[in-house]
């Protein structure tokens, strides 16, 4: 959808609901396109690693594959 300056001036917030409804909302200039309307999605946190430190671990022999196994799942069916 695209609308005029003046008409996204007084229908502000028709418009954001519309957004927030998934529509693209274009706001035009002089008939060119000019300015995006588009929802605010909230920063995630930052990650830090190392959340699960010393809760998770790795068998001794886990490169230890059988042949056979690692055959089943490269085979042609």
């Amino acid at each position: 959808m695209q609308v005029n300056m003046h008409e996204a001036k007084s229908q502000l917030s028709k418009l954001g609901e519309k957004v927030l409804k998934g529509e693209p909302v274009i706001i035009a200039k002089a008939g060119k396109p000019f300015l995006e309307i588009i929802p605010h999605i909230p920063n995630k946190p930052k990650r830090v690693p190392g959340r699960f430190k010393n809760q998770i671990s790795i068998p001794e022999d886990f490169d230890n594959t059988d042949d056979e196994l690692i055959a089943s799942f490269e085979s042609d069916l």
